[in-house]
């Protein structure tokens, strides 16, 4: 597995800028960059919370039950399949602190995502899902492919305006949702001061937009058809089950690697993954 981790700190972006340009340089043309984004009370170099040292790590340690390796999940390996880029942001704090810097991180994304020679993927989590979405509203035209949101901390509306950016409007989006996370949903709700819903409510009708709640049977049932069995939900409240629970990060790789088309998913408007000026070769 081919992997940089980037970081936004107090100054811009954190990174190795020579091992991130021998990567770029091996990368094959039609190979995918993936960015993964962790959520709330995550922070690089903490000690107890740093995502690279647990879920952003291609080995995580199992000390604890929310914390299993993203990358080695998803099963992106060699050169061949493309490169991860692990981003670390500061999530600790006040959930008002975290929000703000959500935002702030994706802005920094976007710049680096302008630097890149093909349009990225991004896999986020919790507030991780504001970071991608923010990073789609500031990116160039072009330049995000899909994004796949799990149980993700963000505001309809704020979804909407990132959908219309430029780069938005040629992203592909799957909103992966649960309701063991709705009390999560609604304490984000009263934490914006009921200004609007959660990402959890879906957002049907949005173009190049497809909610998927695998907490329902039809769902669990369609899916099955295509080959990915999703496990039942396990607890009634819970906010790590749309990456703990069994058979999602296949479906969630599958996804980011194009093998798995949109309209299979759901009932979104339409994809748009075809108009990109980019394209990947996704037989391989």
């Amino acid at each position: 597995m081919v992997q940089v981790i980037v970081n936004a700190g107090q100054n811009g972006l954190e990174y190795d800028r020579a091992a991130l340009s021998r990567a770029l340089a091996d990368l094959p043309p039609n190979a995918p960059i993936v960015i993964l984004i962790h959520g709330y009370k995550y922070a690089p170099g903490t000690e107890g919370h740093c995502p690279h040292r647990t879920i952003l790590a291609e080995r995580a340690p199992r000390r604890n039950w929310k914390v299993i390796s993203w990358p080695r999940h998803l099963g992106i390996g060699g050169r061949a399949e493309g490169l991860v880029i692990a981003f670390g942001w500061n999530a600790i704090g006040s959930i008002w602190q975290a929000y703000r810097n959500a935002g702030d991180a994706g802005r920094a994304l976007a710049g680096l995502i302008a630097t890149l020679d093909r349009p990225v993927h991004m896999l986020g989590h919790s507030l991780g899902a504001r970071v991608a979405l923010s990073a789609t509203a500031h990116a160039p035209a072009g330049r995000i492919g899909r994004l796949v949101l799990i149980a993700g901390a963000e505001l309809r509306s704020r979804a909407r305006a990132a959908m219309a950016s430029p780069a938005g409007r040629l992203a592909d989006v799957l909103n992966v949702t649960s309701g063991e996370n709705a009390v999560f949903d609604l304490m984000l709700e009263a934490v914006m001061g009921f200004r609007g819903r959660a990402l959890g409510a879906g957002l049907p009708g949005l173009a190049g937009w497809t909610d998927l709640p695998v907490d329902t049977p039809a769902t669990r049932a369609r899916l099955a058809r295509f080959g990915y069995r999703i496990g039942a939900p396990s607890r009634k409240i819970c906010h790590w089950s749309l990456y703990l629970r069994p058979g999602l990060f296949p479906l969630y790789a599958a996804v980011i690697r194009g093998d798995l088309p949109f309209a299979w998913l759901g009932e979104p408007t339409h994809s748009r993954a075809h108009l990109l000026p980019f394209a990947w070769n996704t037989s391989s």
